[in-house]
């Protein structure tokens, strides 16, 4: 399966960096959100489904990890001065999670410990939960940004001051494994799986 983007992108979704680097490695291919999405025409489409990834530092939890990871975020108490934006994503799927136990069929697939989980489910259980699928690509070489007061806060996407260029890509995963990957989530999710 080949993601098409566009040649440039100017919008980032923020995520905590260890999830960056868990998608552009290829150990993961999906997020979580409750907000970004809006529904048009009775079908679900998020705002930006094309984007590059704005790692976050300041609320990454190692508590909010699989054991295996929670040393990976160290601490820290403010956001870096400098960014390094090194992937670009495309969602390829979104699925309203409609009950726990659908992401407890594919806890293989994330890098998430039960707590965060439990939140995302529990924050504004009005709201859907969603899940999407992200096809991951790495850029040629990091770009660096400065962490500007326009990009802080607590908000999904922010628009970059100047377009990224995807020129050069490379898949975090091959075509066959994450097609592979995406089918097997997308039926462990599916009802009676």
């Amino acid at each position: 399966m080949t993601t098409a983007l566009p040649d440039q992108l100017k919008i980032a979704l923020k995520e905590w960096a260890v999830v960056c680097d868990a998608l552009e490695t290829g150990n993961q291919i999906i997020l979580l959100r409750k907000g970004g999405i809006y529904e048009a025409s009775g079908e679900f489409e998020l705002e930006n489904p094309q984007f590059i990834l704005f790692p976050t530092y300041l609320h990454q939890n190692a508590g909010m990890l699989k054991p295996a990871l929670r040393d990976s975020p160290k601490p820290v108490t403010t956001e870096p001065d400098k960014i390094e934006l090194r992937t670009a994503g495309a969602v390829t799927n979104i699925i309203q999670l409609n009950d726990r136990k659908q992401i407890d069929a594919i806890d293989d697939e994330h890098v998430w410990a039960t707590p965060l989980i439990d939140m995302r489910f529990n924050y504004k259980p009005q709201n859907p939960l969603y899940l999407m699928i992200v096809r991951a690509f790495r850029l040629p070489k990091p770009i660096i940004v400065a962490n500007t007061p326009a990009y802080a806060g607590c908000k999904s996407w922010v628009p970059l001051d100047e377009s990224i260029s995807l020129a050069g890509l490379a898949p975090a995963l091959d075509d066959a494994a994450f097609e592979a990957r995406r089918n097997s989530i997308l039926h462990r999710l599916s009802p009676g799986a």
